[in-house]
């Protein structure tokens, strides 16, 4: 069982987070415990999930230092200072809106790292541009700033959920200096 354990984990790679109860949220506050450092959330399409999954491991306090729930364009504005006029121009579910949230939620919260979620989880307001399963994932500490486009299917519940997971996993391996580029269920975003 050993043996094939490590030939999965050597053709998986980075991608593997854990053996046994590991969970991916315990894999991530382990991960940024031995560094020393800690992440804020700023969510949207996800309401909070990102933070619960990381709350939910006891000890967590010690990392996770907090979020904003910003589901309307308005909390955006107020809440984490993102211009109203960036969010008419390229709308809620985008880029530049992601970065800017990422970004307002690291220098905001003093974290080390954050993350930020914005999306469309269904079943409406989706567009031809935007379909339902489009969700943006930022993430930024105190040098740069990551910008990726998840393309996920199914129902409203499941979309939430892999987008919180994904944003988890993206910033584990951001942690581990892997490249975000190669990974095949994001569309990379041009980054200037």
């Amino acid at each position: 069982l050993e043996n094939t354990a490590h030939q999965v984990e050597q053709r998986l790679g980075p991608i593997v987070f854990g053996r046994n109860d590991q969970t991916l949220p315990d894999g991530v506050l382990q991960m940024l415990r031995n560094r020393g450092e800690t992440v804020a959330t700023a969510e949207s399409c996800t309401g909070g999930l990102v933070g619960k999954l990381l709350t939910d491991i006891p000890g967590s306090s010690d990392i996770y230092v907090g979020s904003w729930v910003t589901y309307s364009n308005q909390m955006k504005t107020q809440q984490l200072g993102i211009p109203a006029s960036l969010i008419q121009e390229h709308g809620a579910v985008s880029e530049p809106v992601v970065r800017e949230m990422a970004i307002a939620a690291q220098q905001r919260s003093g974290a080390d790292r954050a993350i930020a979620v914005t999306g469309v989880a269904g079943p409406n307001g989706g567009t031809s541009q935007k379909p339902v399963g489009s969700v943006w994932v930022g993430l930024a500490d105190a040098r740069e700033t990551h910008s990726l486009l998840l393309n996920l299917p199914g129902t409203r519940s499941s979309v939430r959920d892999c987008a919180a997971k994904c944003a988890l996993q993206l910033l584990r391996l951001q942690v581990l200096g892997e490249s975000l580029d190669h990974i095949t269920w994001v569309a990379p975003a041009h980054t200037p």
